[in-house]
């Protein structure tokens, strides 16, 4: 596959390796990409502004302000199909995973609205220092992209981890990225997450401590690889990146059912990745309960199953994929539900697993198939989990 027609916004930062940068641009060129470049001043004393503008014949941009002009970061975000940061320096690294925006290349990092691939560059001891895996861990959680390091020589005479990776394989990596970025165009799938609030009374509810960051997962890797996503959201701060995504906002158990019956009959794949309550109270009330001497009685009754009526009213052409969060006899439990709903897969984790479950940004999981067969998988990102779940539906279709 070639890269004609695809813009791509590189970001240069202050390593040895930008040298590799002017590589990497003619290998871009040359697959067809229209190429702009952000550089920070830093990288400027190890290859020049005026190499990067000759080689993409395009305006190369180092300050927000400069020549008494304004340059648009947040334009230069959205004109892009995707932004390669290589090299990244560990300064640079910190800068986005906290949000430090003082300079052109962050402000735009985080204005972009397209997907983000980061090519660290850095001496081995950095490499390995406890505050930049963190920093990695926190852009990956922000569904950022790690293209990963080289062994070999470094610039401080060490051997070892740490080079940024050669301009080929960054080409690759971009290439696989728009090839896979279209393997569910014209597919449409519907997903269901976060938790669902059940009300008591105007300020009290049920819940439980789902945020919907495995959903929002999923959903941003789907909208990526070209699906039309349909995305029934319980009470959640999150929302998914791009704007093509059709979000349906929902407060109950109820409401969610009944919308995901609504759009399930024109979906070719659902995936229930939502905690759902299984019981709301039997009474609502509409004005605050007061609190009274006496002990409180609350009776409850069971909430429609969304997995197991959408497991029945699927068709032969039709995906339905589960989750099930488990502290207990967690693999049988999953074998059982993924045939009472109909589920062609279920995704398993337990709170039994460190890393694993509500408010976090890792999972483990397992993939337990109606036929009994079982994959495992190690602790990693959620964005990574939802890889890993997308490439196991798309084996499906």
């Amino acid at each position: 596959m070639t890269l004609k027609g695809k813009k791509i916004l590189l970001g240069i930062t202050g390593s040895i390796a930008a040298y590799k940068s002017a590589s990497l641009v003619r290998l871009l060129i040359k697959s067809g990409a229209d190429v702009k470049v952000i550089m920070t001043s830093s990288s400027t004393e190890f290859i020049s502004k005026l190499t990067m503008s000759v080689l993409t014949k395009n305006e190369v941009y180092t300050d927000i302000f400069s020549d008494g002009s304004w340059h648009n970061h947040v334009e230069l975000g959205l004109w892009a199909d995707l932004m390669v940061i290589a090299p990244c320096t560990a300064t640079s690294l910190s800068k986005m995973a906290n949000g430090l925006s003082d300079n052109m290349l962050v402000a735009c990092y985080l204005s972009a609205k397209c997907p983000i691939y980061i090519a660290p560059a850095m001496d081995l001891d950095m490499w390995k220092h406890p505050s930049t895996l963190s920093n990695l861990d926190k852009v990956t959680s922000y569904g950022n992209s790690i293209i990963d390091v080289g062994d070999g020589e470094l610039a401080s005479g060490l051997y070892g981890e740490g080079r940024m990776a050669e301009p080929e394989k960054i080409l690759e990596v971009i290439t696989q990225h728009f090839e896979v970025q279209q393997d569910f165009k014209g597919k449409k799938v519907l997903v269901t997450a976060g938790p669902t609030y059940e009300h008591l009374d105007p300020v009290r509810f049920i819940g439980n401590y789902s945020t919907g960051k495995m959903g929002i997962a999923i959903v941003d890797e789907l909208a990526n690889r070209g699906a039309e996503v349909h995305l029934v959201l319980g009470p959640s701060v999150l929302k998914p990146k791009s704007d093509q995504v059709h979000v349906y906002r929902v407060q109950s158990a109820d409401q969610m059912h009944q919308k995901s019956i609504e759009l399930f009959k024109n979906m070719d794949i659902a995936i229930l990745a939502a905690a759902v309550a299984d019981y709301r109270p039997k009474d609502l009330s509409n004005v605050k309960i007061k609190k009274s001497e006496k002990e409180m009685t609350l009776e409850l009754i069971k909430n429609p199953d969304i997995a197991k009526e959408l497991g029945a009213l699927k068709n032969s052409k039709q995906l339905t994929i589960g989750f099930a969060l488990e502290t207990n006899n967690a693999i049988e439990n999953a074998k059982s539900k993924v045939l009472r709903k109909n589920f062609d897969f279920i995704v398993l984790n337990t709170l039994q697993d460190e890393g694993a479950g509500f408010g976090v940004d890792t999972n483990k999981v397992k993939f337990i198939y109606k036929n009994g067969d079982i994959k495992e998988f190690e602790l990693k990102q959620k964005t990574k989990v939802a890889v890993d779940i997308t490439n196991a539906i798309k084996k499906l279709t």
